[in-house]
């Protein structure tokens, strides 16, 4: 189901027909340091993993991460987009998480899609569809201390920096953000 739309990409539900985009960004050496290894090693991980995490959110909380598709008219002709059978890029958009009292923006590209304006682009709609389409008031950030791209993105967003926290069960610190409307 389509969510969004912007000059150039359309955000959708992720479904099991994204599980080899999904092993793909789920792996790659940025995701891992940056976010976690979720230990998705097949398709079968892939699919359960969409279902159990992305797919649940929806049902559950009304959002979650989206697929960011490139539309087909901005891919030049040898844009990395060829390379990969499907059209999707990335994923962007709400997460809620056990220790976090609001829902948190989230986002993660494929490597040849980074620094092209796209997380910036998709971020942006997100956060303006989780204003005026769910009806967020807060929405908060986390990143890992050392992740200064997503932290220059968030800056961009408007989002402040609020202090170190840590998630429960986790031994890790990490940088918390919010943005508050108004």
């Amino acid at each position: 189901m389509k969510i969004l739309e912007t000059e150039r990409l359309i955000l959708r539900e992720i479904d099991e027909s994204d599980d080899t985009f999904m092993l793909d960004l789920l792996n790659q050496p940025s995701f891992i340091k940056y976010i976690g290894d979720r230990n998705i090693r097949n398709l079968e991980q892939a699919r359960e993993f969409i279902e159990t995490r992305y797919r649940k959110s929806y049902a559950e909380n009304g959002f979650g991460l989206y697929a960011v598709e490139l539309k087909a008219e901005f891919s030049d002709g040898n844009d990395s987009a060829r390379e990969i059978r499907n059209p999707v890029i990335g994923i962007c958009g709400f997460v809620r998480r056990n220790g976090l009292p609001d829902a948190d923006i989230g986002f993660a590209f494929l490597p040849q899609f980074e620094r092209k304006g796209y997380a910036y682009e998709s971020a942006r709609a997100v956060m303006k569809h989780g204003r005026q389409v769910l009806g967020l008031k807060r929405v908060l950030a986390i990143t890992s201390l050392d992740n200064e791209s997503s932290i220059r993105l968030l800056g961009k967003l408007g989002f402040k920096y609020e202090g170190l926290t840590r998630l429960p069960n986790s031994t890790e610190e990490i940088k918390l953000f919010s943005s508050e409307e108004g």
